[in-house]
């Protein structure tokens, strides 16, 4: 029995790469590495313009490409899985960046990896389904919104006299540099644009990132337009990455916690994402736990190879399972190839145009920003819901994300409570009166003893609906109380101490009290605080029938005890 029970844990956290391997065919294979090649050349303009729009220098997205999509490849729990720089993290990297350095980046990545890898051995990958649906619209619809906003002064080629970095400040400093719009930058900003959105509906084969790049950095580069290009920016370097380790202080761990916290979260959440996206594109079925240590490695590999946080990117797992790539060894020959190109072509990036990457995020912020969710959630939703997802929203936007996702949370665990005790409530049995009712213990059916009152409790017993429960002893007119719990699925603390108010009360009064149908959870509760000791295990029934046959004994001891 013990072996049995051991061998599904020990399959939930082996790697993918070794399951698939066992029918690995040379067809397969080939497969994998037409996809591999392909992606790579999609995630080439894409891990460049995401390492500019975080803050760092351009060959740092395609470390992060290269370290963490061949980690996550080689130990994560999805056969198909495509990792590396997303959106996501642009806005917090920067915040990270400008204020605490790179030492201070890597730091946090470091510290999120390790987080990750906690969660993945302690079983929390089934866990990130509990953070709602509103706060990740919320904080990716904010996240596209910074991403554009940020974008906005490569795109018309604005002069910016500070360099702000949050977003609010940012949108102040357009406002106040509009006049400085360059032309010729613009007009590279719209080309690309265009071939962004145009190209994929007549050759969706050839990433039109890549078509965007080259057209446009010919076009700077023969017509020798007044338009920055990443080499009057940005020194560009070939090396491929180098183990570098930070500088590490007590002190400095205390103050990135709340940033490692939620670039660990992020990472979880967009990953296992995109794993059940890609599940159901190729009818598979991930291992959670693997990928959130995969995950977790691929984070601290990259920060010590001079990368930033990476997660599983949705775009490009599904570009690699539109080209054939159905196993591990299509990652691999991604990051091999994303090497390569960084090896042998990284001098010519500085002839990209700064317009251009702008297009590119424009695009990847549309992408991402999941309208359609907000609209439908607008709609559909209750208001309690669309609040949510607009107070993170907004807070992604006005403050930062560690911000928004804290206040989304508390915001929604509130709701989530106020809603559990709406729906809880206390009611005397002599106050149902529906005819139609057919359940077979309806009062109607029951003769409850003489001076004996029936209580039913229904919904959760917490401390947000401890309020429920004071009027039972309204009525002083009775000597049996009779307390039915069927409809009770579990209990706190609190709870159980509004119970002990309740027993006690009685006490005072001389009334006995009686419980029934307690279930599991709210019966361990009560035993663990001694409450089923002080009240009598012999007044705990199993069954409305039990409990109202013990009502009527105890009734007629007390009834004797007054006789005398």
């Amino acid at each position: 029995m013990e072996s049995k029970a051991v061998k599904p844990t020990e399959e939930k956290l082996k790697p993918k790469l070794i399951s698939v391997m066992k029918n690995y065919s040379k067809e397969q294979f080939i497969k994998d590495v037409v996809a591999g090649i392909i992606v790579a050349i999609i995630a080439l303009p894409l891990s460049i313009a995401l390492a500019l729009a975080s803050g760092v220098g351009p060959e740092q997205g395609l470390y992060t490409a290269i370290v963490a999509g061949f980690l996550v490849s080689l130990l994560g729990g999805s056969r198909v899985q495509i990792a590396g720089p997303t959106a996501a993290f642009a806005t917090i990297v920067a915040g990270i960046v400008a204020s605490e350095g790179m030492d201070g980046l890597i730091i946090s990545t470091i510290i999120a990896g390790i987080l990750m890898i906690i969660m993945g051995l302690c079983r929390f990958g089934a866990l990130i389904k509990y953070i709602p649906g509103t706060i990740t619209s919320g904080f990716t619809f904010g996240i596209a919104v910074t991403i554009l906003i940020g974008q906005i002064k490569d795109f018309f080629g604005l002069k910016f006299k500070n360099s702000p970095v949050e977003t609010v400040d940012k949108i102040k400093e357009i406002g106040l540099r509009i006049d400085t719009i360059n032309g010729w930058a613009f007009l590279v900003g719209c080309v690309s644009l265009a071939i962004l959105i145009l190209w994929p509906k007549k050759l969706e084969k050839i990433p039109a990132s890549l078509i965007a790049v080259l057209v446009c950095s010919a076009l700077v580069k023969l017509t020798d337009m007044n338009v920055n290009t990443i080499g009057d920016l940005y020194s560009i370097s070939s090396a491929p990455p180098k183990f570098t380790a930070p500088e590490v202080s007590f002190a400095k761990v205390k103050a990135l916690m709340p940033n490692a916290v939620t670039i660990a979260v992020l990472a979880a959440v967009e990953s296992l994402l995109s794993c059940v996206v890609s599940d159901g594109m190729i009818g598979s079925k991930h291992r959670s736990n693997m990928e959130l240590i995969a995950q977790g490695t691929a984070n601290i590999g990259s920060a010590f190879f001079g990368g930033i946080p990476a997660t599983g990117a949705i775009a490009r797992t599904a570009a690699n399972v539109k080209n054939g790539g159905r196993t591990p060894i299509a990652g691999i020959v991604h990051s091999i190839v994303v090497l390569l190109i960084l090896v042998s072509l990284m001098p010519y990036a500085k002839n990209i145009p700064m317009p251009t990457i702008a297009a590119i995020l424009f695009v990847v912020a549309y992408n991402m920003c999941g309208w359609k969710n907000i609209r439908n959630t607008i709609k559909t939703a209750p208001k309690s819901d669309v609040l949510v997802m607009f107070v993170t929203l907004i807070f992604t936007v006005v403050f930062d994300l560690v911000v928004a996702i804290g206040v989304g949370l508390v915001l929604a665990s509130l709701l989530f409570m106020k809603r559990m005790a709406d729906v809880t409530e206390a009611h005397n049995w002599i106050d149902i009166t529906d005819d139609e009712d057919t359940d077979p213990d309806n009062i109607s059916l029951k003769k409850i003893p003489d001076n004996t009152k029936v209580y039913e409790i229904n919904g959760p017993m917490f401390f947000a609906a401890s309020d429920k429960f004071s009027y039972v002893l309204d009525d002083k007119k009775f000597d049996i109380l009779c307390i039915r719990m069927r409809n009770v699925p579990a209990i706190d603390a609190t709870g159980v101490e509004e119970l002990k108010n309740i027993v006690k009360r009685c006490e005072k009064r001389g009334i006995k009290v009686i419980f029934s149908h307690v279930n599991e959870q709210p019966m361990k509760a009560m035993a663990k605080a001694g409450f089923v000791d002080h009240v009598g295990k012999e007044n705990f029934c199993d069954h409305i029938d039990t409990a109202l046959l013990r009502a009527e004994k105890l009734e007629k001891e007390i009834a004797a005890k007054r006789s005398k």
